[in-house]
């Protein structure tokens, strides 16, 4: 009986653990930027949780939110391009909902939100 009870509190405790995407989950993620044609582009991105610079192509390390990551770039001749990445949820805000908090902390957090690991910002053609 004691033997069921320990092997029922360690699954309970396993499911609640690995179900959060808090407990799990960096708050910044890398994406890997690009432009389609292929030119080096300075580039600003923002979502509510913050703005970052870099020079692309590069791997930018970016804070998870729950809105979308909007992308401004310019070539070294002045061409300009903009896209965006929709934030999407992950499978760790239904465990945390069941199992922990209602998900209260990552809806705060955010911690429980990704974007697409690579994305590629469309430039105009030279005339």
């Amino acid at each position: 009986m004691k033997k069921i009870a320990l092997v029922s509190t360690a699954t309970v405790c396993a499911f609640l653990l690995s179900g959060c995407g808090t407990l799990m989950n960096d708050a910044m993620i890398p994406i890997s930027f690009a432009t389609s044609t292929g030119e080096k582009a300075n580039c600003v991105f923002r979502n509510k949780r913050g703005t970052w610079q870099s020079e692309i192509p590069a791997s930018v390390m970016i804070r998870r939110s729950d809105d979308a990551l909007n992308i401004e770039c310019q070539t070294q001749d002045g061409r300009k391009g903009a896209g965006y990445l929709e934030s999407k949820m992950g499978a760790e805000i239904v465990a945390s909902a069941v199992f922990i908090d209602f998900g209260i902390t990552d809806a705060i957090t955010d911690k429980h939100r990704s974007y697409d690991s690579s994305y590629i910002v469309p430039i105009p053609a030279k005339n």
